[in-house]
Parts: C-alpha cells; structure tokens; sequence
C-alpha cells in the first residue's frame, strides 16, 4: 500500500477517536437541546467514520495505531465548558476537519479510500453547515469584520503596496483579504487560549499544566497582535464574549489527550499562519507571521518531548531500515 493511504488512515484513526471521546463528553454535560441535537448528530457521524477507517484498514491489512480508548475519559468529571463554548468549538473543529480531509483526499490514489475521504468532506462540510446555522439563530456566530470599499475594479500600480516594513513610508490599509486571515487567526487564537486555561484548570500533572498555561500564553499574545494590527487601521475585531469555562478541577480527559489535543491545534495553528502569510501581500504581515509560526514550532517541540518521555507519541509507521538488514546479513 501506498505511503499516502497508510499515513492518512493511521493519523485519522488516532484523531477520530479523540473527536469520539471529546463528543461523548459534551453530551453529557451539554443543557441546551438545539445545541445536543447537533451533537448527538455529528458523534453518529464520527462513529459511522470510525469503522469505516477501521474496516479498510482491515481490509488491506494497514498498520494500526492504538489511539485513545476508554482509559482517555472521565464521564464523571463535572461540567467544563459553557453550552456556547462548545459549539463553538465543534465549528472551529470542523473547519479543521475540512482541511484535512481535503488534504488528505488530495494526496491518495487508491479509489476505495479516495472515495472514502470525499465521503468525509462531505459529511463534515454538512456537520459545519448545519453548526453554523445553529450559531447564527442563537447569536454566537463571529463575522469577519466589514469594509467599505471602492466598487470600481483597478490594479496595483506601485511596488510600495507590497510594503510594510519600511519605518519612512506609511503602510497602505489592510486589503479585505489580510483582514479576513487576522480575523480568522485572531479567533482561532481565542479557542485555543480557552481550551488550554481549561486543561491547565483541571490537570494534576505539574508539567502538562505548566505547558497548558504557556500554550495558553502564547494564544494570549498572538490574539494581542492580531488586535493591534486591525485597531491600528480602525477596525474592530471579532472577539466572542461568550466563551467561558467552569469552576472545575476534575479532569474529562487524560493527561495523553490533552496533550495530543494541544499539540493538534498548534500544529493547525501554524498551517494557518502559512496560508495567512502566503496570501497577504504586505510585508509586515509576512514577517509577523513568520515570527508567530516560530514561536508556535518551539512550542510544539517542547509538547512533543514531554509526550516522548511519558510515551504519550504512538510512531508513526515507518519505512524498513534496509541500511540496517544489510549490516546483519
């Protein structure tokens, strides 16, 4: 089998039992029965999704991954998140879940899976549509901020529309496209501090809530950039007000998932932060997200040697060391 098909069904595998696990949780916890429905409708989703992986992955005799089981979540734990503060998350989760699938249905050949993945697209552009809808009638959902804009088509005429970084010359306005990557990083920033004040709260391992607390930090600071960047051209930026935690010290989720989660939103963070850069065409904005990438890839690595050392990081599968069977021949 290809290296695409066994590294795409092995990555999907650990993250849709997360996604299970995290489902799970909030349905036994969630108040508000409009919002449950959706819940209740993705986890069939999800579930429907996890044997489907399971099953082609038996079916061609793929390597497996352990993923997360049982012994990753507490159903006893307390309330931790507002019935806001899920969905939405659910809603960022899924635009995740769309990149993914979307990136991972571009790099396979095999028909099956290939048509497995397009199936999943599917399924989780619906899940979304259907999230953001719920979001929109009850008021939680975020747009990107409005612009007033010249209605008559003209091109670029000057180099120094490219420029930013010069202290001398004055920064030409944000274009609507710049606005929407800021709007769009700075609240992906505000999820992810969320989230991590969250772990940090109810972990009993002083290392994971040291890296809970930095990861939060770091999305704190990110969040002000992005602020600073959108009032400095008089424009408000999207900040929900509604995304809360509770007063709870008892974990749902093992010290494994919280990293594993952690680590999945740094990583998607810094995917982000290249697609942002890539499709803004002021300077500065290329050098601040340059910055704010390097900083998010030390955070990562730092997650990453705590998870080898209490070996919370399954390998994935790896191509046979034929320098090594030559030396014991």
């Amino acid at each position: 089998m290809f290296a695409a098909e066994i590294s795409t069904l092995w990555t999907l595998y650990i993250n849709i039992t997360m996604t299970e696990l995290i489902l799970r949780y909030f349905l036994e916890h969630v108040e508000e029965s409009s919002y449950r429905e959706e819940i209740v409708y993705m986890y069939e989703i999800v579930t429907s999704q996890l044997e489907s992986v399971k099953k082609i992955s038996w079916d061609y005799s793929l390597p497996s991954s352990i993923g997360f089981t049982e012994n990753d979540l507490n159903l006893q734990a307390p309330r931790l998140f507002s019935d806001p503060t899920i969905l939405t998350y659910l809603f960022h989760m899924n635009k995740v879940g769309m990149v993914t699938y979307s990136s991972a249905l571009a790099t396979v050949t095999n028909k099956e899976i290939r048509h497995l993945y397009h199936s999943f697209l599917v399924q989780t552009a619906d899940i979304y549509e259907r999230i953001a809808v719920k979001m929109t009638e009850m008021g939680i959902l975020l747009n990107a901020p409005s612009l007033t804009y010249g209605e008559t088509p003209s091109f670029i005429i000057d180099k120094d529309y490219l420029s930013g970084i010069n202290p001398l010359k004055e920064k030409r306005p944000l274009n609507a496209i710049e606005v929407t990557h800021l709007s769009f990083n700075l609240r992906t920033n505000q999820v992810g501090r969320i989230l991590c004040e969250a772990f940090a709260q109810v972990t009993k391992n002083e290392e994971v809530q040291k890296f809970s607390l930095k990861a939060k930090e770091m999305a704190k600071s990110h969040m002000e950039t992005f602020i600073n960047i959108l009032r400095k051209e008089d424009i408000e930026p999207p900040l929900s007000e509604q995304l809360r935690i509770t007063d709870s010290t008892i974990s749902p989720f093992s010290d494994k998932l919280i990293m594993t989660h952690t680590a999945f939103l740094t990583t998607a963070g810094i995917g982000n932060y290249a697609a942002a850069a890539a499709a803004s065409q002021r300077s500065d904005l290329l050098v601040k997200y340059e910055k704010l990438s390097g900083e998010a890839a030390l955070l990562s690595k730092e997650g990453a040697d705590i998870m080898i050392k209490n070996k919370w990081i399954e390998q994935p599968p790896t191509a046979i060391n034929r320098k090594q069977l030559r030396t014991n021949e």
